[in-house]
C-alpha cells in the first residue's frame, strides 16, 4: 500500500510517497481501506518536530481519517467489515491504509460524504470541547472567534451558533469572512484594515466578549484579551500565527477572567467517555444541518506536501482533505 513518510523533521516538501507492505490489525483493532484524510494544522508541526508530541522517525503523517472496515483484529466485536466510519489515529493518516481502535470508531451518518465525515474529528473535536466544555458558552452570551474562517475557527462559529451564542468572527480577509457569514457569524471584523480592540468594543457596547476563543495566538492575543467581558473566558487553542504571546498577567485580574487552556488530545485520551458524548451530540448537529463542513480543497497523496503547505500559509478557509484514490 503507498504511505507518505517523514524520514527526517523539515517542510512539507521533504515528505516522500512510498510502497509500504499491508497492514494487519492486532487485537482491539481494526483494518480501514482510507477513504478520505483531513489535513490539520498539527501535522504541519509534527513533521518539522515542533508539536507537543513527538513520534519516531519514520512515521505516517495524518491524524484523523474515514474509511471502510475491511479485516478485524483479534477479540473486536460490534464492527462489522464494510462498515463506514471516522477514526482518528493520531499518526497514519496519509496512507491507503491504517489501523484504529475499534471502541473509538465513530459511525458515519447515512448520507455524510467521506470528505465530510474525515473533516470532522478534529476541529469540531477540539472547538467543542473548547466551546461547550472548557468555555462554558451560554446560549445569549457572545463568542469572539479569531483565525474564523480556518478549520477549527470556522467550526467553533457553527457551534457557538448551535447553543444559542451571538458569534463575532474575526479573520483576516473580506472574502475569508463572506466565509464566516455563510456559516453562521453575527458580526465580522476584518483585523488586517480593523482596529481589533476598536472594533470589538463597537459590537459588544464597550461590554466585550463572554468567551474569546484563539487558536492563532501572536499580536491578536493581547488587544483581544484587554477587551474580553468581566469573568470572561480566554481560550487558548493554539498559535497558528507562529508566535506564542507573552501576556501580562494584570490582564485577566482586571477583569477577573479567566484563562482557560484547551488540548482536545489529552482531553480524548483520559476523559474518553466525555470526548464519545461530545461526538455524539455533534453527529446529531451534523444530522440536524447545524453543522456544515466545508471543504476547500482535494488532493491525492502525492500533493500532500502542497496541502501541506496551503495550511501552513493560513490561506486556506474550512478544510483540505487527501484522497488516497484521486489520481495524480
Amino acid at each position: 500500500m503507498k504511505a507518505v513518510r517523514c524520514h527526517a523533521w523539515g517542510p512539507p516538501e521533504s515528505l516522500v510517497v512510498e510502497e509500504l507492505p499491508a497492514l494487519h490489525p492486532q487485537a482491539g483493532e481494526v483494518l480501514l481501506e482510507v477513504d478520505a484524510a483531513s489535513v490539520n494544522f498539527p501535522d504541519v508541526l509534527i513533521i518539522q518536530g515542533k508539536y507537543q508530541l513527538k513520534p519516531e522517525l519514520p512515521f505516517t503523517p495524518g491524524t484523523e481519517i474515514a474509511g471502510t472496515v475491511s479485516a478485524l483484529g483479534e477479540g473486536v466485536t460490534g464492527v462489522k467489515v464494510g462498515a463506514k466510519v471516522i477514526a482518528f489515529v493520531g499518526l497514519g493518516g496519509f496512507a491507503e491504509q491504517a489501523v484504529a481502535p475499534a471502541n473509538r470508531l465513530i459511525p458515519i451518518p447515512p448520507g455524510i460524504a467521506a470528505e465530510v465525515a474525515a473533516s470532522f474529528t478534529m476541529v469540531y473535536g477540539t472547538s467543542h470541547h473548547a466551546v461547550v466544555d472548557r468555555g462554558q458558552l451560554k446560549a445569549g452570551e457572545t463568542m469572539l472567534v479569531l483565525g474564523a474562517a480556518g478549520g477549527v475557527g470556522l467550526a467553533a462559529v457553527e457551534i457557538g451558533k448551535a447553543v444559542g451564542a451571538r458569534v463575532i468572527a474575526a479573520a483576516s480577509s473580506d472574502a475569508k469572512l463572506a466565509v464566516c457569514k455563510a456559516h453562521g457569524a453575527d458580526v465580522l471584523i476584518n483585523y488586517a484594515t480593523q482596529d481589533l480592540r476598536a472594533a470589538i468594543k463597537e459590537a459588544t457596547g464597550g461590554n466585550g466578549p463572554d468567551v474569546i476563543y484563539d487558536p492563532v495566538g501572536g499580536g491578536y492575543t493581547e488587544p483581544a484579551l484587554r477587551s474580553i467581558a468581566r469573568r470572561g473566558r480566554y481560550l487558548v487553542i493554539g498559535f497558528a500565527n507562529g508566535e506564542i504571546p507573552r501576556i501580562a498577567l494584570n490582564l485577566p485580574l482586571l477583569k477577573e477572567a479567566s484563562l482557560v487552556g484547551v488540548f482536545w488530545g489529552e482531553f480524548a485520551r483520559h476523559e474518553s467517555q466525555a470526548n464519545m458524548a461530545a461526538m455524539t451530540q455533534l453527529v446529531g448537529w451534523l444530522r440536524e444541518g447545524k453543522l456544515r463542513p466545508l471543504i476547500s480543497g482535494r488532493y491525492p497523496l502525492s500533493q500532500t506536501p502542497r496541502a501541506l503547505k496551503l495550511l501552513a500559509s493560513r490561506s486556506a478557509t474550512g478544510k483540505i482533505v487527501i484522497l488516497p484514490s484521486l489520481p495524480d
